[in-house]
């Protein structure tokens, strides 16, 4: 087979760090094309991958037809990167969130399905060892009805959101994280959009289930928010606590908690501890055999999984419907802090479902 053209769409910091090598690092992808604004910035990273075109016109990198392309374009362009990837014919890995608006969202699942492409989303954590089997032995009974999820996220991300941009680690990247994509509301910045989008899509994928209404308050500093709880109620009844915030010290594993309870018993897992144990009504208790370091989450699990797809193997663990309910949950957070907690109906077009 012939090796796959790889093409980036935002070739900001994260692509560098981690997209962009992580393909560079297969034989059997060529890196094609990549875009991003600014001619110096854009000759730098062209030098420093190996890619036989660039340019800050995305288009001119598209029409070159390559077969995967990642969209790391800043969060307020993803629908339009990602719906013009797609109609180039290219299977794509959308980075989280995957748009801003919920209708953006679901017409991109239902474009990826009109034209038989690959849509992934960038959300690591649902690639970690065992997660899908933990997935499917959830769907098929393991713990009876779910009727009640617990999900937090602290992750050390306050210096991304106010002001420091960034984590002392990333000092030597070749770029820096943008103010104007992370700490602006109105173009998706805060914690809300920038990191509930991986714990909140790891739970749509763990129970199956999907949102359907939603009450929160949200901490902001500087018109950023940086805190955010929620109580959800999610498609079978089941009711969850959901919460996060930017306040990890810096150095320290994000911390991962996931607690589905279930009329049958509850699997509980501690992704920062790599820990999880089921808990069944019947006496039974099982952990499963994780070692130190299993959980520490992969950020290039993704794109190597569009790479699989585009050849014909792999599994899509992170899809596009559940990056829109992530996107629509998130999308309603919002709206109900803003309306000091009012309840909000989670918007979901049913034409754009699969």
């Amino acid at each position: 087979m012939m090796p796959l053209k790889a093409a980036v769409i935002g070739a900001g910091w994260f692509a560098c760090e981690c997209h962009i090598p992580a393909l560079a690092a297969r034989d059997d992808v060529i890196l094609d094309g990549v875009c991003r604004i600014g001619a110096a910035d854009l000759l730098r990273v062209r030098e420093r991958f190996g890619f036989a075109f660039a340019s800050e016109d995305y288009r001119e990198v598209l029409a070159r037809k390559p077969d995967i392309v990642v969209v790391a374009s800043p969060h307020k362009f993803h629908f339009e990167h990602a719906t013009a990837a797609l109609e180039a014919g290219a299977h794509i890995l959308c980075e989280k969130p995957m748009t801003l608006e919920p209708n953006e969202a679901w017409q991109l699942v239902r474009l990826a399905d009109r034209v038989g492409r690959h849509l992934l989303i960038a959300n690591s954590y649902n690639y970690l060892p065992h997660v899908a089997s933990i997935r499917d032995r959830i769907a098929a009974g393991l713990i009876g009805d779910i009727e009640h999820v617990m999900c937090s996220f602290i992750s050390a991300t306050r210096d991304v959101f106010l002001g420091a941009r960034g984590l002392d680690k990333w000092r030597a990247a070749l770029f820096r994280p943008d103010d104007a994509t992370w700490r602006d509301p109105a173009a998706g910045g805060g914690f809300a959009y920038g990191q509930l989008s991986h714990s909140l899509a790891l739970m749509f994928f763990l129970t199956g289930l999907e949102p359907v209404r939603v009450s929160s308050s949200t901490c902001y500093r500087n018109d950023v928010d940086i805190a955010d709880a929620a109580q959800l109620t999610l498609s079978n009844g089941a009711v969850a606590s959901i919460s996060g915030a930017a306040a990890m010290p810096q150095g320290h594993q994000a911390l991962m908690r996931l607690f589905i309870a279930g009329s049958g018993g509850l699997v509980a897992m501690d992704f920062d501890l790599d820990s999880c144990e089921i808990r069944l009504n019947n006496g039974d208790v099982e952990r499963l055999p994780l070692r130190a370091g299993d959980w520490t989450v992969d950020s290039a699990a993704p794109v190597l999984a569009l790479a699989d797809l585009a050849g014909g193997a792999g599994q899509n663990l992170s899809p596009g419907d559940i990056g829109a309910f992530t996107t629509s949950t998130i999308f309603s957070l919002l709206e109900s802090s803003a309306k000091d907690g009012q309840p909000i109906q989670i918007s979901e077009p049913l034409d754009f479902r699969r």
